[in-house]
């Protein structure tokens, strides 16, 4: 090829309008298929922010202060959800302080220390079905082992321990992707230096991956929050105010997802809907909370 042609190329395809990769015009296909998915985020963006205004709209009006500091009384016909908000605190403050640590250190082990053989490939598929396995079943293993077999009974403790559980997939396998995001090159500079193996984790690795630590936390947030099922089985459904900060642990608590349960049991709908608004909320706040956290430590970075 001369170079008079070679110069030529640019201005032929100049010519020709848009070209693909390829070189050739852009095809109706492709233009179709970024339009469905266009249309398809659209979509999903559309109902999840129509839910939202649905929940909030119906709920709102029907929460007032005495609705969120008032504890429910049969007499009185009234009712408050202030024992069920301090519960859902106990129970992800409780779940996370168990599931965290024991979900980044196995993330650590699998990727950091361990061979890769029959004994990681037998964690990570014990691990993907751990995941799978639906909440009522958690329940009914927590209420046998946790609730009679160790003899916690209806407990926030079992609950807490039912749901470590249930959020330690989710804890290990964000962890582990995020270590294996971070260079190679890292490690090897600072074996190359004379580090331990425990200072390169302490101080390279884990501020590293800290952004998928916290991705992991709100999902298991997210997981606890939203979980029924097994508290009904292993947490049960009082609806008592705590007399101390660490006796209340081992007595029973419902949830605000499993005193919303109970209500729609019961056919009243307002105060569903305003306990869903709640929850709709503290999800929000939750996440706006972590992102800021998140945004800032990077920036400090």
């Amino acid at each position: 090829m001369t170079i008079n042609q070679t110069a030529a190329l640019p201005r032929v395809q100049t010519e020709r309008g848009p070209a693909a990769i390829t070189g050739s015009r852009i095809r109706v296909f492709d233009l179709v298929m970024k339009g469905a998915s266009i249309l398809a985020g659209a979509f999903t963006v559309a109902l999840t922010a129509g839910l939202l205004v649905y929940i909030l709209i119906k709920g709102l009006p029907s929460t007032t202060v005495e609705f969120l500091t008032t504890v429910p009384s049969a007499l009185k016909k009234t009712y408050g959800i202030l024992p069920n908000i301090l519960n859902t605190v106990y129970m992800i403050l409780l779940t996370l302080l168990i599931a965290t640590p024991l979900g980044i250190g196995a993330a650590i082990y699998l990727n950091e220390y361990a061979k890769k053989g029959r004994l990681v490939r037998l964690i990570e598929f014990t691990t993907e079905a751990l995941s799978g396995i639906p909440s009522i079943i958690y329940g009914l293993f927590g209420y046998m082992c946790f609730g009679n077999f160790l003899g916690f009974g209806y407990s926030i403790l079992s609950g807490a321990l039912t749901l470590s559980i249930m959020v330690l997939p989710t804890v290990i396998r964000t962890t582990e992707e995020a270590l294996r995001t971070v260079p190679q090159g890292y490690r090897e500079g600072a074996a190359g230096l004379g580090a331990s193996k425990w200072h390169l984790i302490r101080t390279i690795l884990l501020p590293c991956c800290k952004n998928g630590i916290i991705t992991s936390v709100i999902l298991s947030i997210g997981r606890i929050v939203g979980e029924s099922a097994a508290l009904i089985f292993t947490a049960g459904i009082a609806t008592n105010l705590p007399k101390n900060l660490f006796g209340h642990i081992l007595s029973s608590g419902a949830t605000l997802t499993v005193q919303l349960y109970q209500y729609a049991d019961r056919g009243l709908n307002d105060v569903c809907f305003s306990i869903a608004a709640i929850l709709v909320l503290i999800v929000l706040a939750i996440n706006l909370t972590t992102r800021l956290i998140s945004s800032r430590q990077r920036k400090q970075g």
